[in-house]
C-alpha cells in the first residue's frame, strides 16, 4: 500500500511532472494506492471536481482510523510545535494516518519533512 498525499494527487491530475507523480501512476495503475481519510476530504472540497477525478477518489480505499488515533495526532503535531516546525492539522492527520498503518505517503509537500524526521514518516517524493 502507498498513501497518497493531495499535493502529488493534484499535480498527477494537472499533467505535472516528477517522482512523486509517477509514484501517484504507478500505485494507482498497481492498485496499491490507499487515502488517508483527510486527503479524500481535500481532494472532494475542489469547487470544480470532474465527475472522472471524483469516482477515482470514491473507489479508493481508505485508511482506517484506528482507537487512539485522534490522542495520537494531537500529542504528533504537539512535538512538531514544540521544536518549532510547521505543523498544520491536515497534514499532522495524515501523517497519524500514514504511522498507523506503516504506509509511506507519497507527497510534494515539503512540511511533511519534519514528520519524517520526528516520527519516522516514510515520505516518497
Amino acid at each position: 500500500m502507498i498513501a497518497l498525499d493531495t499535493s502529488s494527487v493534484v499535480a498527477y491530475l494537472d499533467g505535472s511532472t516528477g517522482t512523486d507523480v509517477l509514484a501517484v501512476d504507478l500505485a494507482l495503475e498497481q492498485h496499491q494506492a490507499v487515502l488517508p481519510p483527510v486527503v479524500l476530504c481535500e481532494l472532494l472540497s475542489a469547487p470544480r471536481l470532474p465527475n472522472d477525478a471524483r469516482a477515482l477518489f470514491e473507489q479508493l480505499p481508505l485508511l482506517d482510523v484506528l482507537d487512539g488515533y485522534w490522542e495520537r495526532a494531537g500529542l504528533l503535531r504537539a512535538r512538531l510545535l514544540g521544536k518549532r516546525y510547521k505543523a498544520r492539522i491536515a497534514d499532522a492527520l495524515i501523517a497519524q494516518s500514514c504511522l498507523d498503518h506503516d504506509v509511506p505517503l507519497v507527497s510534494r509537500d515539503r512540511d511533511f519533512r519534519h514528520f519524517s524526521k520526528l516520527a519516522a514518516l516514510q515520505i516518497l517524493e
